[in-house]
């Protein structure tokens, strides 16, 4: 399939990314490697300005529209938290208003994050699928653009990710990534595809939250009544065919994993690393430890895609629990 962007696009967002965002390491941990048997480059997107890989995208997405289109109103969007403080940080740097609009319950700390950074917060519906669409409806009453969850440039920003850790690590044979709405996975399975690397990519999902597995399998969208999970980044129960399709082209399977491994993952992470990870970000070493037997010989690497971990899920999750929500 064409892909969503080329090299030259992607020199072209670097600029603009590295405006919020300087390259994130990608170390090998040696603990991880003594505990899997598996070489393991762990990707720190927990180090950027909002401790989550979406930083990167915003800041592309409304550039770019800028420079095509003038300057809008404002903008606004929906989320569970790391892509609101994506555009909150973008709008801040751009000079823009920001209206953001969360489900119910949302996490504390990603509200009071959003607000930090200017944005005026919204609290609308049961999960983000509603917010998504009550934050469209403001586009339209408002004025204002609406910054999705997914779109070529949302992934062309996300994508650098991809780009850095394969220029430092061009020999890994396997990558996990968690998929929240999927613009992670799909940099990841574009830049690949632009380097010609032969590095599989492995998507994943929770359990609680299978929209994307499920769609994967039937070889169409299906969504799901409800998508409740801790890994609130993985939330999805109604996923996008732009994204299916991308995840359908490059990657041979979905690993599923329970909110009890990914609960696991993070102490993991945090004992050999002394990182903490939220949900999202520890559930591809969640998958990576279910795939342990078949990855022998080979060189692996995960995306630690978040550390915005709430503290009492934090509390919960280091003193041996999984949270529920």
């Amino acid at each position: 399939m064409t892909p969503l962007f080329t090299l030259d696009d992607l020199d072209a967002a670097l600029p603009i990314v590295r405006r919020l965002v300087p390259e994130t390491p990608a170390y090998a941990w040696p603990l991880l490697k003594e505990r899997f048997g598996v070489d393991i480059a762990v990707k720190h997107e927990n180090h950027t300005p909002i401790g989550a890989f979406k930083a990167r995208s915003s800041i592309v997405f409304i550039q770019k529209h800028i420079d095509e289109n003038g300057r809008p109103a404002g903008v606004v969007t929906a989320t569970r938290g790391n892509h609101g403080q994506s555009m909150a940080l973008a709008a801040r740097t751009l000079g823009l208003p920001a209206t953001i609009v969360v489900p119910e319950g949302n996490a504390e700390g990603k509200n009071r994050a959003m607000q930090a950074f200017g944005a005026e917060l919204v609290i609308d519906g049961r999960d983000f699928d509603i917010s998504r669409r009550t934050a469209q409806r403001l586009a339209e009453e408002r004025g204002l653009l609406m910054v999705p969850s997914f779109h070529k440039n949302i992934v062309l920003g996300v994508g650098t990710y991809a780009l850095e850790f394969f220029r430092a690590h061009p020999d890994l044979d396997v990558v996990y990534a968690p998929v929240g709405m999927g613009s992670g996975v799909c940099g990841l399975i574009t830049v690949r595809d632009l380097l010609g690397l032969k590095t599989e990519i492995v998507p994943v999902v929770t359990e609680n939250a299978p929209a994307y597995a499920l769609s994967f399998s039937a070889g169409k969208v299906v969504t799901t009544e409800t998508a409740k999970t801790f890994a609130d980044g993985m939330a999805c129960r109604e996923p996008l065919q732009e994204a299916l399709d991308i995840l359908t082209a490059g990657a041979d399977r979905i690993v599923t994993v329970s909110v009890d491994e990914i609960a696991e993952a993070i102490r993991v992470l945090f004992a050999d690393t002394h990182n903490l990870a939220e949900g999202a970000g520890a559930a591809a070493l969640a998958a990576l430890a279910k795939d342990r037997a078949r990855l022998k010989g080979k060189t692996a690497g995960i995306i630690l895609s978040g550390g915005n971990l709430d503290e009492a899920m934090m509390q919960t999750v280091l003193g041996g629990g999984t949270p529920v929500v």
